[in-house]
């Protein structure tokens, strides 16, 4: 948008609202890099003698990573609906981009655990301010769209981590994917600085409350999550969010290793999760407009269910072509499904409580993303991965389908009045 724009007096910097996607895309771009580099690195990190990682120890790490990722996305949903979306997307942009840096120079597992436990204190972050500045930028009836979009950065950031694998790794080793990962922050953080403007919703609200005399309470934003018509959507999301990462990250962590133990190649697991990531991006450009016109609700159990049929196929060893066409597929339904779910709750809550419920859904989802590491490292080791890691995966899909149609279409008119209004 021009900087000649008119000036919103109450919030100056909403003439940069352009700059608001691209920004929060390249920041979910980063997140998706190093989110997804520990599964890249994961095959050459058990097999560098330096260390001498198990399966067990190696998910030990991530699951450590997660933690803090969860506690990240639990602390910034409220943080953010108090210091604002432009403060907190600073703040969560740097501290991961410096702590991923230093990852590459860890001297031993331990201390990588821990730079990764930090790290996703910030990653964390990242996503409910995203979703909350594009939700409220976008325009009217197109946020199922806008938050597809969105989340194509993570799966971008995604695929171009495992292209870099396949490049990096067998020439440089594990260390330098982290330097790569951290490096374009050295130009966004500079950007964001600059123009990304705050949600001019959240300057709003926070007027209404600070205005003397108003009748209006600052309310913990917390306590809406609770309330009324809303206790059942935030179950039913925390039950949703919980099914919806544990395969997004089951999958990006062990999907290499499941398919080698299934007898593929080095390169072609790390081309398969290639795959899955770049059918990931075209699932949310689809998702996005299915959602625009069917609805958020009714595209999201659809999109769950269509998951658990194409992780189900998986567990048939097909030849040639055809595992990459439903590796694909799958990456098109599982990780878009996810997406929706965001969509949905952003939708669903009041801006005083937005970025309050995405931080919630996504932090008590995270519980998900340690146990998919979790289980598909005690598969391997038991040597039951291929097929058995399939079959739990399109089971958890199951469960989604279910849990996310059990959020009430919208909350009772009478508790929405009296929740924002206190």
């Amino acid at each position: 948008m021009s900087t000649d724009s008119p000036v919103n007096p109450q919030n100056p910097h909403e003439r940069y609202a352009g700059w608001v996607g691209p920004l929060c895309w390249s920041a979910v771009a980063l997140e998706g890099f190093d989110l997804v580099v520990l599964g890249v690195v994961l095959p050459p990190l058990l097999r560098y003698p330096d260390w001498g990682l198990t399966p067990g120890t190696a998910s030990l790490i991530s699951v450590v990573g997660l933690l803090g990722v969860m506690v990240g996305a639990l602390a910034i949903g409220p943080i953010t609906d108090i210091i604002g979306r432009r403060r907190t997307m600073l703040l969560t942009v740097a501290a991961f981009s410096l702590l991923t840096l230093l990852c590459a120079f860890a001297p031993n597992p331990w201390i990588f655990g821990l730079l990764r436990f930090l790290a996703g204190l910030g990653l964390g972050g990242v996503l409910p301010v995203a979703l909350a500045l594009v939700n409220e930028y976008a325009r009217e009836g197109r946020s199922g769209s806008a938050t597809t979009t969105l989340m194509t950065g993570y799966h971008v950031g995604a695929v171009v981590t495992a292209l870099l694998g396949i490049v990096v790794i067998p020439a440089f080793g594990w260390r330098p994917m982290f330097v790569l990962g951290a490096l374009p922050a050295l130009v966004l953080v500079p950007l964001l600085l600059r123009y990304l403007p705050e949600s001019t919703s959240f300057l709003r609200e926070r007027a209404l409350g600070a205005t003397p005399g108003s009748t209006r309470p600052q309310r913990n934003p917390v306590t809406i999550l609770f309330r009324g018509g809303y206790l059942r959507a935030t179950l039913a999301f925390w039950v949703t969010s919980f099914m919806g990462l544990l395969l997004v990250y089951g999958l990006n962590t062990w999907l290499p290793e499941i398919m080698r133990s299934a007898g593929y190649a080095l390169g072609a697991a790390l081309a398969l999760l290639l795959v899955l990531n770049l059918g990931a991006v075209l699932g949310l450009l689809v998702a996005g407009q299915v959602a625009n016109r069917f609805g958020t609700r009714r595209s999201t159990i659809a999109w769950f269910t269509a998951a658990a049929l194409f992780l189900a196929l998986l567990s048939v060893r097909l030849p040639g072509i055809w595992v990459y066409v439903s590796v694909l597929m799958a990456g098109v339904f599982v990780f878009s499904s996810q997406v929706l779910v965001y969509a949905y709750v952003s939708q669903l809550y009041p801006a005083s409580a937005r970025g309050t419920a995405l931080g919630a859904a996504s932090g008590i989802g995270r519980l998900g993303g340690i146990s998919g590491p979790l289980i598909g490292g005690a598969l391997l080791s038991a040597g039951i991965a291929y097929p058995w890691g399939f079959y739990i995966f399109a089971a958890v899909a199951a469960i989604g389908a279910v849990s996310v149609a059990l959020v009430a279409r919208t909350p009772e008119p009478a508790a929405v009045e009296r929740t924002t209004a206190g």
